[in-house]
């Protein structure tokens, strides 16, 4: 090979190292946070991470997870399983959920009981299977419940959550409401009170509820009113 040859290879061979250089600086510069933001500005991004598959994020916003790949600015919307037919999506959210409840204001929920196991309940006194789970956390004696309410599906149960709200002895008012009374006519409640109502729905929805009863035995959620596994939950197991 010639000299002329020699040095038209070694300066075509140095300037595609340059521009292929060039060319991972500039993807390196947008990040995926960046591809993001740009492909999507209407998303609030509280986290973002990389996950098993490759080229793709885990993104959190709220208590959404949602998947994007930067590279083609595709946003996937739904949930991943694994090959034991289990939502990674779902885990994960229980996760945040789990997070996110060690935040809650304790002391603006309702408190019954003082046993040893913690258990946040969220919950509707018009849903028949919340007053089934209160039932069977009533006779318990080993538990210390932190009430909120959440009337997703009965939003007429208003009155009767201002009216546990508003009373001097709130566990009780609570109680009498789960079996089914009334509240009397009429009955006037100040707007601290109907603030706290309020909180107490912006709560659950914070922490992801979508349904009730909705719980959290010891750190560990449970949906719906499954004995069995509050049961197991309670006396150690997982």
């Amino acid at each position: 090979m010639n000299r002329t040859l020699k040095v038209a290879v070694l300066s075509l061979t140095l300037g595609l190292l340059f521009l292929g250089q060039t060319v991972w600086a500039a993807a390196l510069a947008t990040s995926p946070e960046a591809a993001l933001k740009k492909a999507f500005p209407e998303i609030t991004v509280d986290s973002m991470q990389k996950i098993d598959v490759p080229g793709w994020y885990e993104v959190v916003t709220g208590q959404n997870v949602l998947y994007f790949y930067p590279e083609k600015d595709y946003l996937f919307v739904g949930e991943i399983y694994g090959k034991d037919r289990q939502s990674l999506t779902a885990a994960r959210k229980r996760q945040l959920s789990a997070k996110l409840v060690k935040t809650l204001p304790l002391e603006k929920g309702v408190k019954i009981g003082s046993g040893k196991n913690v258990i946040i309940e969220f919950t509707d006194p018009d849903c028949p299977y919340c007053r089934k789970a209160s039932e069977f956390l009533a006779k318990r004696r080993d538990v210390t419940r932190y009430v909120f309410f959440a009337p997703l599906a009965h939003p007429a149960a208003i009155g009767k959550i201002q009216h546990i709200l508003n009373a001097k002895d709130k566990a009780r008012a609570y109680e009498e409401m789960m079996r089914g009374a009334s509240p009397p006519q009429g009955e006037n409640f100040p707007e601290s009170v109907k603030a706290l109502a309020q909180e107490h729905l912006a709560l659950a929805r914070k922490v992801g509820v979508q349904g009730t009863p909705t719980f959290f035995v010891n750190g560990t959620e449970v949906v719906g009113a499954d004995e069995k596994r509050i049961e197991a939950l309670l006396t150690g197991g997982k």
